[in-house]
């Protein structure tokens, strides 16, 4: 058996949820490595629908360990607030089937202050974040002035640790035009939550050597997609994590060798939520098309995801960056009824073609797609769960992206339901 990786293999809002969902069947533990409240993933099961921003998609699945990793910034109110809401849908969430990692750093009112005032000033140069303070928390972790999880558990050394991040955001403060901060407006603030958070913390890194040396399943749960990693996406207009595979052992403290399987989760055609460069994107009733039938809204911020056609250059890049073993191609049944569909090969740019999307921003905004075009289908796909069940030319399409991104599809999703799954090849096999 291996312990698997999930990653978006484009801007995120691939379908990890359905995918996760429906690999944590066979898993012991699911663990988040990345990132914090600002992504989110919608899962189907039994026809309850659950939106999950903060918890792993194992915690829906009853017998399953989930763990927060180190890698994730915790906004202490929000993760309160999701485990509240499960539990209203009939979810168990406790710290039998919760941990949380002593180190990772908690997001603070006074970071979503930063966020907010930094965008709202940033005029026509705005990212597009979701103004939950994960870039600002993010920004006092590498600064090593980070209220941890373990802060919670020794408040007499609290009050030195918030002084000296309050040193740092109050001048930040002055300059944004917003008020400054006392020690104990901070401090009242956790104090309120330390006690629900207590019971979950644990040293998550030794917790999961424990299970590994057990023969436990592990699954590893990214959020976003690899063209939002900070290193590695269309900067500056992505998140403030690494999302790539190699963030799972970093983020969650397991060995690298741990990981045995990296499935990327990758959209039939592409979208993008917020601003930044985008090859593929159709501003016409195409693009209009795919996101109402696609339903294209963020699950976070509710707002209208940008669409356009499949771009296997952008993926196939993503794959190599990521070290991606298979692909999961999901949302295969919004393309039912096209009577053509295009891929992006590559692009023009300078007069050269080129097969990669160069780092620089300015070089991102002014390459042309080139496109090949395939005849669509009117059947549907919806709901097929064998290759029989799927038009010729739906298994033609399937077929030339695969060839195209230079990894083998590993899984098909044809709904959001998770039965309606093609499995090609279990990534929990070696």
């Amino acid at each position: 058996m291996a312990n698997v990786v999930v990653v978006g293999s484009q801007w995120g809002d691939e379908g990890k949820g359905k995918i996760v969902d429906w690999l944590s069947e066979k898993a012991d533990v699911v663990v988040r490595f990345q990132g914090g409240h600002n992504a989110g993933h919608t899962l189907v099961v039994d026809g309850k629908t659950y939106k999950l921003s903060l918890l792993p998609s194992g915690i829906v699945r009853g017998g399953k360990l989930s763990i927060i990793g180190n890698g994730v910034v915790i906004d202490p109110w929000a993760l309160f607030s999701e485990i509240n809401q499960l539990k209203s849908l009939g979810v168990d969430v406790g710290p039998d089937n919760l941990r949380i990692a002593e180190n990772a750093v908690l997001i603070l009112p006074l970071h979503q202050d930063l966020d907010a005032a930094r965008e709202n000033s940033a005029g026509i140069q705005k990212i597009g974040t979701t103004g939950r303070g994960i870039g600002p928390a993010y920004e006092d972790k590498v600064g090593r002035r980070a209220i941890r999880v373990m802060d919670l558990q020794d408040l007499d050394q609290l009050d030195v640790k918030v002084e000296r991040l309050l040193h740092h955001h109050n001048l930040l403060r002055k300059g944004y035009g917003l008020e400054a901060l006392k020690n104990s407006d901070v401090i009242d603030k956790l104090k309120e939550i330390k006690d629900l958070i207590i019971p979950y913390i644990d040293s998550t890194w030794l917790l999961m050597d424990k299970l590994r040396r057990e023969g436990k399943q592990i699954l590893f749960e990214g959020a976003q997609g690899i063209l939002l990693d900070i290193d590695f996406g269309t900067y500056p207009y992505v998140t403030s994590s690494n999302t790539v595979a190699a963030q799972a052992a970093i983020g969650s403290g397991i060995g690298p060798k741990s990981i045995d399987y990296v499935l990327g989760i990758t959209k039939a055609y592409t979208t993008r939520v917020g601003n930044g460069p985008f090859p593929t994107e159709l501003d016409d009733e195409v693009g209009q098309r795919l996101g109402e039938v696609g339903n294209e809204f963020g699950t976070v911020t509710g707002r209208t995801r940008r669409c356009g056609w499949f771009d296997a250059a952008l993926v196939r890049q993503t794959t190599k960056v990521a070290g991606i073993t298979g692909i999961a191609l999901t949302k295969l049944d919004v393309l039912d009824g096209f009577e053509e569909l295009k891929i992006c090969t590559g692009y023009k740019l300078n007069g050269k073609i080129i097969d990669y999307l160069p780092s620089s921003e300015q070089a991102q905004r002014n390459v042309e797609p080139i496109y090949i075009t395939l005849s669509g289908w009117k059947e549907s796909t919806k709901g097929a769960r064998s290759w029989s069940d799927l038009p010729a030319q739906a298994v033609k399409y399937v077929r030339e992206v695969e060839s195209l991104i230079e990894v083998p599809i590993a899984v098909l999703s044809t709904s959001p339901e998770r039965e309606d799954t093609i499995l090609v090849k279990d990534p929990f096999l070696r």
